[in-house]
């Protein structure tokens, strides 16, 4: 259990995610995920890093449990600012990020997905941002790299999921295979990266990212800035206790 790093072909780094029973990581896994993905890109032997997850989904986000066990603001903090460095690891990591995304991706599992530089995922993936249904906010950010703005808005304020076939017709998912194949197709692409120069596909990577439209760090900061907010108001306690039935709408009359 936990976040692990193997290496199962030349160039390529495997990172796995595996926090039962639906990869919601706590504060501290957040931040050993980040740890993982930098220590990836820097190993000078590494052309290439393959993002998984074990287990029955990709990432289901932050640990609500944890949130809800700690009468202060301590845990809110702690996954914050874990959040934020996971999501900048994938995004800074100093080779190309593929995503091996399988099952539910919500949450902060948008937040990795959508940093990373490449998608391959499973028919049954699925991805979305309930986080108005946990008191929460954030990860709009990178949901917008996955899907056209307007989409981006719906999906956001509705809750609603969007599925790997989906996102493939919008150009964002790169493959879509059967769950079984998932990580064979993931390697697949990771291989075909690997191949190229390594000290090119580093320089790729660092022109890429700097010619990025949006500033994915201090654009996803701005949105956590909000999520403070709503629990300093009371509003994330509230939501985030009905986990987004309709009793808070009650509570509101």
């Amino acid at each position: 259990m936990g976040v692990s790093t193997a290496t199962p072909d030349h160039g390529i780094r495997l990172v796995t995610i595996d926090f039962p029973p639906v990869n919601a990581l706590p504060v501290q896994g957040w931040y050993e995920l980040a740890d993982a993905v930098r220590a990836a890109g820097r190993d000078p032997g590494s052309r290439c890093v393959v993002l998984a997850a074990e287990g029955r989904g990709f990432n289901a986000g932050v640990d609500i449990k944890e949130m809800q066990r700690d009468h202060g603001h301590g845990a809110l903090i702690g996954a914050n600012r874990g959040c934020f460095e996971a999501f900048a690891a994938v995004y800074e990591c100093e080779v190309p990020v593929v995503a091996a995304v399988g099952g539910f991706c919500l949450g902060g599992g948008v937040g990795l997905a959508g940093n990373a530089d490449a998608i391959v995922a499973s028919e049954d993936a699925v991805f979305g941002l309930p986080e108005l249904d946990r008191g929460a906010l954030g990860a709009a950010t990178h949901l917008a790299r996955l899907v056209p703005q307007h989409l981006m808005r719906a999906l956001y304020f509705t809750s609603r999921t969007v599925t790997a076939a989906e996102l493939h017709a919008h150009g964002s998912v790169w493959n879509v295979v059967p769950r079984a194949e998932l990580m064979s197709a993931a390697l697949e692409l990771a291989r075909e990266i690997a191949r190229k120069d390594a000290t090119l596909i580093r320089l790729a990577k660092a022109a890429i990212n700097g010619i990025d439209p949006v500033d994915v760090r201090r654009s996803y900061r701005f949105e956590q800035g909000f999520t403070f907010e709503a629990n300093l108001s009371g509003v994330a306690d509230r939501v985030r206790d009905t986990f987004g039935t309709r009793r808070h709408e009650e509570a509101d009359r």
